[in-house]
């Protein structure tokens, strides 16, 4: 396994992508005082998980990222990713290449880790470069100044760096780890045990509610039963009234659609009747006209017949007695012809008076059987309404059935 490429990009003074090659073999960074070498070993550091800003040489995180200059704006992210052959699987990762990447943001300070561009958790990277040496506090990486403070360290901390180096300081991390982890699994088994305690005095109250329960379920089962039984039982009665109820309303639709029928029957006679009756006034108004003709003729004649009188007997009185049979016999052929024409006339209006008598007298009747109609047609509404009434009633008796609920 060696350092194949590192990737720069908006990382201290790399404001423009940047990739460094390495080959296998020893390889040297070489330049001026101020060309960023020291930029590089700490981009190392910085994707292998530092987290002090101090050891990077700034105040915070973001110093970082690349802040600008006078011809150049600064960046808003700062990414490095380190690319390492894995052929020989020293790495406990089944890639022949490994990329680790960091990636800070200027915006809200956040960071991203990534292995072969899958984000992950910083101790997942801390996991896999653990027995490589690479450790961010390992000898693989020594800084400016590293070496003085290495020979003026107090013995445990140059011990924890022989035991980076050696690679035993993965499995003294593991043990401290299974020792908290048995400290606090001793601390859950007394929580436990005074669980357990605090349980076994709700045992008692506990199985006297178990028993109260137990006998509640039983009641309610029962009691269940019993109104399902009492259920059904009312909704076989509900059910025979409602067919009861169903029957008397169709029958009373029956009966009402009946009894439309002879309303319509009655009102067609009724309308038949309104016609006689009209044509029988017209008929009566006529044979009035006729009457009070004949009797202005009748006076008309009784009047002739007084003037006749009179020019008799004023002719008797004046005329010779030689024109006097002539006219004896001129007023009594008119005499003749004016009584003719005053009984055919009396005989008229008596024909006239009969016939208008019958008339009236129809017409009493028709009248009669009018009102007679008219009272059986406001009996059949009122029984139409009796059934309408009736039938509502039902109606909502068989609603109320219908939506019964116990």
């Amino acid at each position: 396994m060696y350092l194949k490429r590192i990737e720069l990009h908006g990382f201290k003074s790399f404001a423009d992508k940047v990739n460094v090659e390495f080959q296998s073999g020893i390889t040297g960074i070489v330049g001026p005082n101020g060309c960023g070498k020291s930029n590089i070993s700490d981009a190392v550091r910085w994707v292998l998980g530092e987290q002090s800003v101090k050891s990077l040489r700034g105040a915070n995180m973001s110093d970082v990222i690349f802040a600008g200059s006078e011809d150049r704006r600064a960046q808003n992210l700062a990414e490095v990713t380190l690319v390492f052959d894995n052929s020989d699987r020293f790495m406990k990762y089944d890639y022949n290449e490994v990329e680790i990447t960091r990636r800070l943001y200027r915006q809200n300070n956040e960071a991203e880790y990534l292995i072969n561009k899958q984000q992950c958790r910083l101790k997942d990277i801390v996991d896999l470069i653990m027995d490589t040496g690479l450790g961010r506090d390992s000898l693989s990486i020594i800084s400016q100044g590293n070496i003085s403070s290495f020979a003026d360290s107090k013995p445990e901390e140059r011990r924890g760096i022989f035991e980076e180096a050696a690679g035993v300081s993965k499995y003294k991390k593991r043990k401290l780890e299974s020792i908290r982890k048995l400290e606090r699994t001793k601390e859950n088994l007394e929580r436990i045990g005074d669980i357990v305690a605090e349980l076994e005095k709700q045992v008692g109250p506990l199985k006297r509610q178990k028993d109260k329960a137990e006998k509640y379920l039983a009641l309610k089962d029962k009691l269940t039963a019993i109104e399902v039984n009492v259920l059904i039982s009312e909704i076989s009665e509900a059910k025979k009234t409602l067919d009861g109820l169903s029957k008397t309303m169709k029958d009373l639709n029956e009966q009402q659609v009946s009894l439309e029928t002879d309303i319509q029957l009655k009102e067609n006679s009724n309308d038949e009747i309104k016609k006689k009756m009209f044509s029988l006034d017209q008929q009566v108004n006529a044979l009035q006209t006729k009457l009070l003709e004949a009797v202005s003729n009748v006076s008309k004649l009784e009047t002739a017949k007084v003037e006749v009188d009179q020019k008799r007997k004023h002719a008797l009185e004046t005329l010779s007695k030689e024109n006097l049979q002539e006219n004896i016999a001129n007023m009594k052929a008119i005499l003749s012809d004016i009584v003719n024409e005053y009984n055919d006339r009396v005989e008229r209006l008596e024909n006239t008076e009969k016939e208008l008598n019958e008339v009236i007298e129809s017409q009493g009747n028709r009248n009669k059987r009018l009102a007679k109609l008219k009272e059986e047609i406001e009996y059949l509404a009122s029984e139409i309404n009796k059934n309408k009434s009736r039938k509502e009633i039902l109606i909502d008796a068989v609603e109320n059935k219908s939506n019964y609920h116990h």
